[in-house]
């Protein structure tokens, strides 16, 4: 009867209304928002079309709320003055010079990112608590697999990985689930038979499906 007394007693002290005056302020004062893919609205200056009048468009919809206007929502008026704008993209089309120069005032920090190394490719894959391998793992175990993966296998797959990006196109860490999906496809379409047993991933088993198709750049545009 505890826990229920307290609920009762806490919506008595804490209203709805207070709730929703922290929360805008919240927003208001501490609010982030992160636009991904803005090189998508953008478009290189010597190609303009009805696709580029859109895309401006977009940029001159984007560019009040990035300068700082009210916004009305269902739960109250949002000043978004003080909200921090984080934009990113790719720009392999165009560049941030070709974004409305309006919009690039209001987006004066310009930061570029170095491209994933073999060892973040490794970090990636080892240390999320919902890693790629530790999905696979949970994959298996319901099909009543134990499934483990070598240290060497692991740094055998993010070597892959990198060098894929660095040879054919660079996708980033998205590459190591084109990699990890051809190492278990066997493993995975098999998974019924195995019922009960354990399997090790090993560099070998890795290189066995994986590295034959790496050193054929041509084909491996396809692959993977």
């Amino acid at each position: 009867s505890r826990p229920v007394l307290e609920e009762v007693f806490s919506e008595k002290i804490i209203t709805e209304e207070e709730v929703k005056r922290a929360a805008l302020h919240a927003v208001e004062q501490e609010g982030i928002v992160f636009i991904d893919e803005i090189d998508k609205i953008c478009s290189r200056t010597e190609y303009r079309g009805s696709a580029d009048a859109s895309s401006e468009g977009v940029q001159r919809d984007l560019l009040p709320l990035i300068e700082g206007s009210t916004v009305t929502t269902k739960h109250g008026n949002i000043n978004t003055d003080h909200i921090l704008f984080v934009c990113s993209g790719a720009f392999h089309q165009c560049k941030p010079s070709d974004l409305l120069a309006e919009l690039q005032g209001r987006l004066p920090i310009r930061v570029e990112l170095k491209g994933l190394t073999e060892d973040d490719l490794y970090r990636i894959l080892t240390e999320p608590a919902t890693s790629l391998i530790r999905q696979q793992i949970a994959l298996m175990a319901t099909e009543a697999v134990t499934l483990t993966f070598g240290d060497d296998a692991m740094r055998k797959m993010a070597n892959i990985a990198a060098q894929v990006n660095r040879e054919v196109e660079n996708i980033g860490a998205r590459r190591l689930n084109t990699v990890i999906e051809r190492v278990m496809e066997n493993i995975s379409f098999t998974a019924c038979d195995r019922v009960g047993t354990a399997v090790h991933i090993d560099e070998a088993y890795v290189d066995s499906q994986v590295g034959e198709m790496v050193t054929k750049t041509d084909l491996s545009r396809f692959i993977l």
